[in-house]
């Protein structure tokens, strides 16, 4: 935690060195708010298809109403702004686990599966848009990202296709699966966790939650949009806004301090100077772009927080409770 906080704070320190807050303020007072607010809107909407993706992911398994599977999504949102190492994946799938009586285990894995879903589109997104980023002139450093850029693309799509074939083997090859367990039925919550996860595989609600994701990561994309216009961007357009938000969702994807801070504007910042925006203005885009991204989950995450009635620390250490629990069930077994 300590190593991610440093990183986090250089990347933010380096952000915002050399920022003229005086012009800051001025952008902010010119721009186009009705834009703001379809970006706004935009942002929640892309969160909402997640919740109706989760809820299609565990139809075979529980009764996890969309409105719920929502709810526990922006409250794991919430939870990622105020607590670090996206602590907010466990605590939503532990509070979906609570309200539908569906195993963590199960809830757990069905986010990964969200994750491979979400992975294989962005892989499919960097490559284009890696190959839309050489299309500006570029320095030799930056020549030398894009190469690091597309190595890692590779070894993140060896690590999803890895993680999927996993998962696959537990959901369409069940026998195979308990049998490679010493003896299947001292594990009785991975009998349990396979079960569910063979009924997911072979349900088509798998294939529709597949589908959904397109809606999902295709509405991440209109706020950076949006906001570009607000802004009033030149470089501004649908293949720079979806090339950013590629970067910024493969981001997020590592450990960080809360809200996304520093390694949120050290990516914006960079991938905007590759489109041809000036750093000066890049810096202060970032962090534009970077509130309108986030102050409207962390409300509507708070609002739904409390509305279930919990607090977000208790919660957390229940999470952590439970997941320890698990272990030690296996540990004894």
């Amino acid at each position: 935690m300590l190593v991610t906080l440093l990183v986090s704070l250089a990347c933010l320190g380096w952000a915002l060195h050399g920022v003229s807050w005086s012009e800051l303020l001025e952008d902010i007072g010119e721009l186009d708010w009705r834009w703001i607010a379809a970006g706004v809107a935009a942002q929640v909407l892309a969160y909402v298809f997640q919740g109706w993706r989760w809820s299609l992911l565990l139809r075979p398994v529980g009764p996890a109403s969309t409105s719920k599977a929502t709810r526990g999504i922006f409250i794991g949102l919430f939870a990622n702004e105020v607590l670090p190492l996206r602590a907010g994946e466990l605590i939503r799938c532990f509070l979906l686990s609570r309200w539908s009586r569906i195993p963590i285990s199960v809830t757990l894995a069905s986010a990964l599966i969200e994750r491979i879903f979400d992975g294989l589109m962005l892989m499919v997104g960097l490559f284009f848009s890696l190959h839309y980023l050489r299309g500006f002139p570029l320095s030799r450093g930056q020549a030398r990202g894009i190469g690091i850029l597309t190595d890692s693309a590779i070894f993140l799509a060896v690590l999803i296709v890895i993680c999927g074939a996993i998962l696959a083997v537990a959901m369409y090859w069940r026998e195979q699966a308990l049998d490679a367990l010493l003896d299947a039925r001292l594990f009785s919550w991975a009998h349990v966790f396979i079960e569910d996860l063979h009924r997911i595989g072979h349900s088509r609600y798998l294939y529709l939650s597949a589908l959904v994701s397109i809606p999902h990561l295709l509405m991440q994309i209109l706020p950076i949009y949006a906001v570009m216009q607000a802004y009033q961007l030149d470089e501004g357009s649908w293949r720079g806004a979806a090339a950013l938000m590629i970067l910024l969702r493969l981001g997020s994807a590592a450990p960080q301090a809360p809200g996304n801070l520093g390694l949120f504007q050290l990516l914006s910042t960079l991938g905007l100077t590759l489109f041809g925006v000036q750093q000066a203005m890049a810096r202060r885009f970032t962090l534009i772009l970077w509130a309108v991204v986030t102050v409207p989950l962390v409300i509507v995450g708070f609002i739904d927080l409390v509305v279930t009635g919990a607090k977000i620390g208790e919660v957390h250490r229940e999470a952590q409770a439970e997941m320890r629990a698990r272990q030690d069930e296996l540990t004894r077994t």
